[in-house]
């Protein structure tokens, strides 16, 4: 059983979570080719909005989610990854997690460290 596509103009939220200690990385989309190339292929693949394309999460970093567990809600309409990040930063901004703000007392906060520099590693 697939989750239902047919929602959401065949876009479903797709969350990625470290398997290893449950923090939340991202927030991103997939369409049903972005849900078979994961499941075919073992690695998080999404569909990019911004460029209308399929996208290999870390096709130009390097940092590749390895899928460990999928789950979808009872809804059938959004997506759990439990992933193996590597490279350790999940957000092109070169944070861990790309919730790295955190909303406290009327402004945001950053909370943690880049972990890589995007400009080096997105040379274009």
């Amino acid at each position: 059983m697939k989750p239902d596509f047919s929602k959401h103009h065949g876009l479903l939220p797709a969350i990625a979570q470290n398997a290893s200690d449950g923090k939340v990385l991202m927030l991103a989309y997939m369409n049903e080719l972005a849900w078979d190339k994961t499941v075919e292929t073992g690695k998080a693949h999404y569909w990019s909005r911004s460029r209308q394309k399929l996208w290999l999460k870390g096709e130009e970093s390097g940092h590749v989610q390895m899928v460990k567990e999928i789950y979808v809600d009872c809804d059938l309409d959004t997506i759990l990854l439990k992933v193996e990040q590597i490279g350790k930063a999940a957000c092109h901004t070169g944070y861990e997690s790309c919730f790295y703000r955190r909303y406290r007392e009327g402004r945001l906060e950053v909370i943690g460290q880049p972990i890589f520099d995007p400009k080096e590693v997105y040379k274009k």
